[in-house]
Order: C-alpha cells, then sequence, then structure tokens
C-alpha cells in the first residue's frame, strides 16, 4: 500500500535529517564538466567516474575539445566505466551539438538539455537542479529503490511515476536535498540486498 502524502513527506524528510549536508559527489568545475560526469555516471559509480574525470578533462575540457576529439580518443581516458564506447560516441555528438545549436553553453531547459546527445531526464534534472539551481528532482536507482522500499510509490513504479509522486509530495525547495540524501541513503543503509532500513525507526513512526 502506498503511503499518504502527509507519511511519505515525513520519510523523506527524515531521510534528509540524517544527511542533512549531503552534497553532489561527483566532481566538476563547471556547467560543462558536470554535464559530461553525469552522462558518465550511467551505469558506472560516481567514484568511478570521479578517477576518470581529470584526465579527461585536462586533456578536453571545453566543447570545441571534446568535439574535435576522436571517439577512440575520449574512451581511452573512460575506458574503465561501463559502456564507454558508447559514452565517447555520445560524449563527441554532444559536444558538437553544444558548439551547433548553443554556442559552446550547456543550455538550461528540460527540452534543450534532453535534445542533447546521451542526455536523457535523469541527467537533465541533474544539470539542472545541481548545475542552474532550477527545481527538479532527479530518479537514479538509489532514489527508486528507496520509494518503492519504502511504500512511497507502488512496486512497479516508473523512473518518471516516482519523479512525480515526490514533487507532488514535497515542496520545490527540498527536491534537490531530498535528491542528495537519498543517494547516500541508498548507498549506506537501503541496500539493494539486505537493507539495515530497520535500523531507523524514525522512518515507520506515523502519527
Amino acid at each position: 500500500m502506498v503511503l499518504s502524502k502527509k507519511r511519505a513527506r515525513k520519510v523523506i524528510e527524515e531521510i534528509i535529517a540524517l544527511y542533512p549536508d549531503a552534497k553532489p559527489s561527483l566532481d566538476f568545475r563547471n556547467h560543462f564538466e558536470l554535464l559530461v560526469a553525469v552522462m558518465l555516471s550511467a551505469q558506472t559509480t560516481d567514484a568511478a567516474v570521479n578517477k576518470a574525470t581529470p584526465a579527461l578533462f585536462a586533456a578536453l575540457p571545453t566543447p570545441e575539445k571534446m568535439a574535435a576529439a576522436s571517439e577512440s580518443e575520449i574512451a581511452s581516458y573512460i575506458s574503465r566505466l561501463g559502456l564507454y564506447r558508447n559514452k565517447a560516441k555520445f560524449l563527441k555528438e554532444c559536444a558538437q551539438q553544444l558548439l551547433d545549436r548553443h554556442a559552446g553553453v550547456v543550455p538550461q531547459t528540460r527540452e534543450e538539455l534532453e535534445s542533447l546527445s546521451g542526455v536523457g531526464r535523469k541527467t537533465a534534472n541533474v544539470v539542472m537542479s545541481v548545475g542552474f539551481g532550477i527545481p527538479a528532482f532527479a530518479v537514479d536507482t538509489h532514489v527508486g529503490r528507496i520509494c518503492k522500499h519504502h511504500d512511497i510509490v507502488k512496486k512497479s513504479a516508473t523512473p518518471l511515476e516516482t519523479e512525480k509522486r515526490v514533487m507532488e509530495v514535497l515542496p520545490p525547495e527540498l527536491w534537490l536535498k531530498a535528491h542528495q540524501a537519498m543517494i547516500y541513503f541508498g548507498r549506506e543503509v537501503c541496500h539493494p540486498k539486505n537493507p539495515e532500513c530497520a535500523n531507523y525507526p524514525q522512518l515507520y513512526e506515523f502519527d
């Protein structure tokens, strides 16, 4: 049974309280690096991405440099990441699209972001919220798992359904905080196997 909005909000607020200072774990210095890092994080840990990006960003720090590089050169910097060949292809295409459509500047709107090669809704939401401070809620594997495990959404909920539900439950000013806190909670507590959520009774105490 799915929790009421009031109870669902309480669960998420308790998770935020556990990680009040949660920050993005991907390393980046500007909007382009953020976009690239989030694209690389698909089906790969943030820690692994952070090991690959220093050399990548040192060699190809701008859309101009990335677009001019060959796919094989880009791939050489990210070869330890999952799906690295596909990601190299998308990075090159995305960089060229930034030059052709946006004068090399990362756009801020969801429509423009999602029109870029390799950029889906989750990536767009992260770039909007983390990069530009635009209210958005990104659903990754951790967020989806937590929301299902704690009955915030149905077990069959899609990422989009989960996103919409959380946005209904929380005010916009908490969307980014919730996303960041839930990532840490998913890594450290609400594991795919043997979750330890029972150690936090406040998540189950309702008025």
